[in-house]
């Protein structure tokens, strides 16, 4: 699929006639295989949901930690995000935190698609509210990481350093934030903030 979608986006600029309509099929192709994909990727993820929901009672598995982790729209929301379906995601985990208002773990979610999509202030308002209620130190470190980006984005490098600086005092493990220090002192390379979310999927 990506080395045909390469050739669509190589090609249809200086393609005419019969070409041009071939690459537009192909594409359609994709768009079509596309969408399956992806229904079927939430759909795996709902079925994942449903058996860990019975399996959490049984021996083998641990107890979760967080209810919110068995709830079909939490689920969701982690589906379209894995995806990285921003928008389609804050639906979701907007509907799982109505459920749910206490879970810090769900605004983290909601901040984060927030700022994956650019969307600065609406992540800053969310992790602002969370970072005074979060006790664990990941947690503080992660949402202390992902406003050191948002000083990034918005032009205040110093400011960043700062905060980058407090996330590594609270979790000195956090990959993230010490890769963001190295890129502000630099001035250069790929701001990290959402790896270890991610890794919590």
């Amino acid at each position: 699929m990506n080395n045909m979608l390469d050739e669509i986006v190589k090609h249809y600029p200086s393609a005419q006639g019969q070409q041009k309509q071939a690459l537009v099929q192909n594409w359609n192709m994709l768009k079509s295989m596309s969408d399956s994909i992806m229904e079927e990727w939430l759909h795996f993820e709902e079925k994942m949901a449903v058996f860990r929901e019975h399996a959490v009672s049984a021996p083998a598995f641990p107890p979760t930690e967080a209810p919110e982790l068995q709830l079909d729209a939490f689920v969701r929301g982690q589906g379209y995000y894995k995806l990285l379906m921003f928008q389609p995601a804050i639906s979701q985990f907007e509907a799982a935190a109505a459920v749910y208002p206490e879970s810090l773990l769900i605004k983290l979610y909601i901040a984060m698609s927030h700022l994956y999509q650019g969307n600065t202030s609406a992540a800053s308002e969310v992790l602002l509210t969370i970072l005074p209620l979060a006790d664990n130190k990941q947690l503080r470190a992660m949402i202390y990481n992902a406003l050191g980006c948002i000083e990034v984005l918005n032009g205040r490098p110093e400011q960043a350093v700062e905060v980058f600086t407090l996330a590594v005092h609270c979790d000195p493990t956090l990959p993230d934030p010490i890769v963001n220090l190295k890129v502000c002192q630099q001035n250069g390379g790929e701001l990290q903030y959402g790896s270890q979310l991610i890794s919590l999927l």
